[in-house]
């Protein structure tokens, strides 16, 4: 991705294409006016009197009238070797862009782009993207065209943890995240600019945030800016005018209206050195983001769950088809009671389910499971008295035909068979969808067999009476 061609043009340092020194011959090609430094190596060692020098070579004292800007693009490109860099970009790089207003410095960043590490990249790319986040007020984040709308696109890992410790790790500043489309095919930008910032959003709503940001929007934290460039080797010349546009947006950038014109909590220059140093000596004593962030998740997700499922409690006692029911049932049988109820709790979990999706599965899952066990809690009484009502009925159904089958001739103990298996049938359909129907069938069958008894000591009774 040709990133470095964009602020090699912003820069008016010349085209490098045709470049092939070193960085540090590169770094001094970008103009007379331009200073740079390396902040922090490949080993995270922090350049503390560079940086301080880097800074009062600026002379920019106590205003706060300047702009970071950071580059967060792949580890390898074509352009990579010949435009901007030697090799790779080793560590952390700071440099002064030429001939624009206000002071903008750019910050170029080792590889982050996350490829090729997907989720479990908690090395260095990691931890300078996170610092560049943390310091920048616009970072040019670079992508291929053809990576839109794809789950496994290089920069949603990145994306993903920025938005989830960065605002854990810090108190979070407006950042502008200008998105440059590498190598525009024919699809409309505003399809393209759509797509991706409803992917962005999807990020923002996945992640697990603190509990004072849980319903925080993400233009609270982020503005998202879209840009596209058509293919540097196809069309070179289209591309250079496209550049030149976009180099115009950088120019009064922290005015209103501008790129980071919303952006707050600015550094004094004289503080900056000092805050990035410390910004940075945070991220790296968290050497375990991801599992510091897991822990997170795991946190925020708990919170937030019980709160969904609380909420999803008091709905279900709120709810006016479980008022009914719960009424209906003191008066008798409710027809298609088990339908009526199953749908009742169905629509409260699918309605959590939803709530929850983003949350850490094992702890979504365990709130679920807690949260239907407390619904069953409050459906047990009304349950069971829909149970009392179907064995009552059972019984009473039983006395009558058994009876009925006696009197019309059927012996004893075929009527008492037949009667049996018809009344366990009708019961066993009533009680359908019930968990202790099973349990409850045996109570009829007790019921059964008791008013079986009684009626053989009848009969019994009768013929001995007879015999006297």
């Amino acid at each position: 991705m040709e990133v470095e061609v964009v602020i090699e043009e912003m820069q008016r340092s010349g085209w490098l294409a045709e470049l092939r020194e070193e960085r540090s011959n590169m770094w001094k090609d970008m103009g007379d006016s331009s200073c740079s430094t390396q902040i922090i190596d490949g080993d995270g060692a922090y350049n503390v009197s560079g940086m301080e020098n880097f800074m009062k070579t600026m002379e920019l004292g106590e205003c706060v009238s300047y702009a970071i800007v950071s580059i967060i693009g792949p580890q390898i490109s074509v352009t990579f070797h010949n435009l901007f860099r030697s090799q790779t970009t080793k560590g952390v790089w700071l440099a002064r862009c030429v001939d624009i207003e206000p002071c903008t410095i750019i910050m170029d960043l080792e590889g982050s782009d996350g490829r090729g590490h997907g989720e479990d990249d908690t090395s260095f790319g990691k931890q300078s993207a996170l610092f560049a986040f943390a310091v920048s007020d616009i970072v040019l984040i670079n992508m291929w065209c053809h990576d839109i709308g794809c789950e496994h696109a290089a920069n949603r890992p990145l994306l993903r943890t920025v938005f989830q410790v960065i605002m854990r790790l810090f108190s979070p500043h407006k950042t502008t995240l200008l998105f440059i489309i590498r190598d525009k095919n024919k699809t409309p930008i505003e399809n393209l600019e759509h797509i991706l910032k409803e992917d962005i959003q999807k990020i923002w709503d996945s992640v697990q945030k603190l509990c004072e940001h849980i319903n925080t929007p993400l233009s609270e934290f982020f503005n998202v800016e879209v840009v596209a460039l058509p293919s540097f080797e196809e069309k070179e010349e289209q591309f250079k005018e496209q550049v030149a546009k976009l180099r115009k947006r950088f120019f009064h950038s922290i005015a209103l209206g501008g790129l980071a014109g919303d952006r707050r909590g600015v550094i004094p220059a004289s503080g900056f050195s000092f805050n990035a140093q410390q910004i940075w000596n945070v991220i790296k004593e968290n050497k375990d983001i991801d599992l510091l962030a897991h822990k997170m998740r795991v946190m925020i997700a708990t919170f937030r769950c019980d709160e969904i499922a609380n909420e999803k409690t008091l709905s279900f006692l709120n709810n006016e088809e479980w008022r009914h029911l719960k009424e209906a049932i003191q008066n008798g049988i409710v027809p298609d009671f088990a339908k009526k109820l199953s749908s009742i709790l169905e629509n409260c979990l699918i309605s959590y389910d939803k709530e929850a999706v983003y949350f850490d599965d094992s702890v979504r899952t365990s709130k679920r499971r807690q949260l239907e066990s407390k619904l069953l809690q409050f459906i047990q009484p009304v349950r069971d008295s829909m149970i009392s009502h179907l064995q009552y009925k059972a019984v009473e159904d039983f006395k009558v035909r058994f009876d009925k089958a006696l009197k019309s001739g059927e012996g004893f103990s075929a009527a008492k068979k037949n009667c049996f298996q018809s009344v366990m049938i009708a019961f066993g359909e009533a009680c359908e969808g019930f968990e202790q129907a099973i349990r409850n069938s045996l109570r009829v069958k007790e019921y059964a067999k008791s008013v079986v008894e009684s009626k053989d000591k009848e009969e019994a009774d009768l013929t001995h009476m007879k015999d006297r």
